[in-house]
Formats: C-alpha cells, sequence, structure tokens
C-alpha cells in the first residue's frame, strides 16, 4: 500500500517541476540592445535577430529543455560561430560562445 502511495505523490510532483522549467522560446532584448526571437525549428531553437543592425539574421542554433541548452552562437558583426550554451532564469537568458571551450564571453538577454 506505501508503494501506491508513493508512486501516486510522484506522478503529482513530476508535472509540477517540468511546468517550473521557464521556456527558451520567446522575444529576447539582446546585451545590444536589439530583439531576438528564438523559436522551435526542426529539434531544436532557432535564434534569430528581428530588430537592429543585423535584423533577420540568424545567430544561432540550440538544443535541449527546461532550463540549460547548448549548440552554437554566431557572433552577428564578424560572422564568427562559437560553441554555446544559453541557461535560462526567469526572466534572463545567459547566452555564453566559447573558443576552444576555454575562451568564453557571456551576456545577459531580457525577456520581452
Amino acid at each position: 500500500m506505501k508503494l501506491r502511495t508513493w508512486i501516486a505523490a510522484a506522478l503529482f510532483v513530476v508535472p509540477g517541476v517540468a511546468l517550473a522549467a521557464e521556456p527558451i522560446e520567446g522575444n529576447w532584448k539582446t546585451a545590444s540592445g536589439a530583439t531576438a526571437v528564438i523559436a522551435k525549428c526542426g529539434g531544436s531553437f532557432c535564434i534569430t535577430l528581428k530588430t537592429g543592425k543585423h535584423a533577420g539574421k540568424s545567430i544561432g542554433k540550440l538544443s535541449g529543455s527546461g532550463s540549460d541548452y547548448s549548440g552554437s552562437i554566431t557572433d552577428p558583426e564578424t560572422d564568427k560561430t562559437y560553441s554555446g550554451s544559453g541557461a535560462v532564469s526567469g526572466k534572463s537568458l545567459k547566452m555564453k560562445g566559447c573558443v576552444l571551450a576555454v575562451l568564453c564571453k557571456s551576456q545577459t538577454w531580457s525577456r520581452l
């Protein structure tokens, strides 16, 4: 009987945890002030600039779920692509791009 109670409790807790994760999809204000849109594309999430000097440019593709994502990020100024990651925390998205996993640069975006 205790096993059934434990299983029933787990079924109620697990969906609550899944709903607590903030989605990466949506509109984000970048560090430069431009608006980036992150949307599903295939099994990943594509990042496209919607405003600013590089409007319309695709600047990344991330895979993952919950609050942690990884993939590639492109610097729109130089067109260089780096291994990247994103971590969602509330209304903030910490984006990070690295060369050789040692030289990294990060910035925080805000949800619009």
